[in-house]
């Protein structure tokens, strides 16, 4: 069956066309597309993810050395330079938006778990920022000399899959996407200490929904009760009342304050949450997970493209980040499906390097060998998709 299929082909076998299609009917995005259509786009843009190209040119380069397998590949009969540049322009963002989203589901769908055994979804909600050049990305004004965006991701710690993700610009602060958060009744959302906006914090409460959040040093609050036996490590465990006068009228209700210490760090944490049927230590390891959102961010900026960018336009800049995430859930969605023993760094590795070959993905994946462990598990990514 796959004795003449190209490794890339194989891939794009797991992506759901016809959904692309009906996106692309929807925004009408191949109207009066003769050749290069957004699905040779998109797998275009996915290709240089997993081959890890610096530019635009560097893409079409390495496009044009395989244009002979380019049809079979499925990028369309021909990609130049002009075409891909005029597309990541002019054609409208929503459609890899919505595209993404659907692959997103789809991942989580697939990797369905219950670390925590709570009955909702946990969720680390933080942005990155990623620095742009000013003069040539003109529209993304952070500083007087600077320019940036921020990806503001709302992370799923137990599938670790982005599940929605907000672009803005750099100068945008954090509490400020707060409001741009899909919420769900039940489900717990954890926050650094930049997202103390009690406002929003008491919408979620009143939806139903759990957060915890790591308090300010300045937090202002009046102790009501407090409870005496405590667990290790765990400091207090008190009922508050907020006392400065803003924080009190947006959440009038009663808060728990959870201190605790970390052996680890040889720190003191403080936490404030809305989920009282909670032990304190549950607080303290939700909040302790929070950390693998950070690890996400680091990871997506070394293994993908979304630092160094193909095209200077807003436009161009929000399609290629969204190639980036269909590229990574399209390796969670394959990782799950053949259930590979590989880590997520294994993976686009071998991807790397094989996109061209006609070699079955199992046995790609079970005849490439790793020499050195350091390779194999690295510290500085999530342990994605390997419970």
């Amino acid at each position: 069956m796959y004795q003449d299929k190209y490794v890339f082909a194989q891939l794009v076998s797991f992506l759901n066309r016809s959904k692309f299609n009906r996106i692309v009917a929807k925004y009408k995005g191949d109207k009066y597309v003769k050749h290069f259509t957004c699905w040779n786009q998109l797998l275009s843009l996915m290709f240089g993810q997993l081959t890890n190209r610096e530019s635009l040119r560097d893409l079409i380069v390495a496009l044009d050395a395989h244009h002979s397998k380019s049809y079979h590949l499925g990028l369309g009969k021909n990609v130049s330079k002009s075409s891909l540049a005029r597309a990541n322009q002019d054609r409208d963002y929503h459609i890899f938006e919505e595209y993404a989203y659907y692959l997103v589901n789809e991942a989580r769908q697939k990797r369905v778990a219950d670390i925590f055994k709570l009955e909702g979804n946990v969720y680390a909600f933080d942005s990155t920022t990623i620095d742009l050049c000013l003069s040539i990305f003109w529209w993304a004004k952070f500083r007087k000399k600077k320019g940036g965006i921020k990806v503001h991701t709302l992370y799923d710690v137990e599938t670790q899959i982005p599940a929605f993700f907000h672009i803005t610009e750099a100068s945008v602060h954090d509490s400020t996407a707060m409001k741009e958060i899909p919420y769900e009744p039940g489900s717990y959302y954890i926050f650094d200490r930049a997202y103390n906006h009690f406002k929003m914090l008491y919408k979620i409460h009143q939806i139903g929904a759990f957060f915890v959040v790591r308090a300010k040093k300045n937090l202002q609050y009046k102790i009501i009760r407090w409870k005496r036996r405590l667990s290790k490590n765990v400091l207090s465990d008190l009922t508050i009342e907020l006392t400065g006068f803003y924080p009190k009228q947006y959440y009038p209700e009663y808060l728990r304050l959870v201190k605790y210490w970390d052996e680890e760090q040889k720190r003191e944490f403080v936490f404030f949450t809305n989920a009282l049927h909670i032990s304190a230590l549950q607080v303290a390891d939700l909040y302790k997970n929070r950390w693998q959102v950070e690890l996400f961010f680091k990871w997506l900026k070394q293994h993908l493209k979304v630092k160094k960018f193909w095209g200077t336009t807003e436009n161009a800049v929000r399609i290629q980040i969204y190639a980036a995430m269909c590229t990574y859930c399209l390796v969670a969605i394959v990782q799950k499906d053949m259930q590979l023993n590989r880590s997520t760094y294994e993976v686009l590795q071998i991807l790397s390097i094989s996109l061209t070959d006609k070699t079955h993905l199992r046995d790609l994946f079970e005849r490439t060998k790793f020499q050195y462990d350091k390779e194999r598990f690295r510290l500085n990514e999530p342990n994605l998709f390997n419970f």
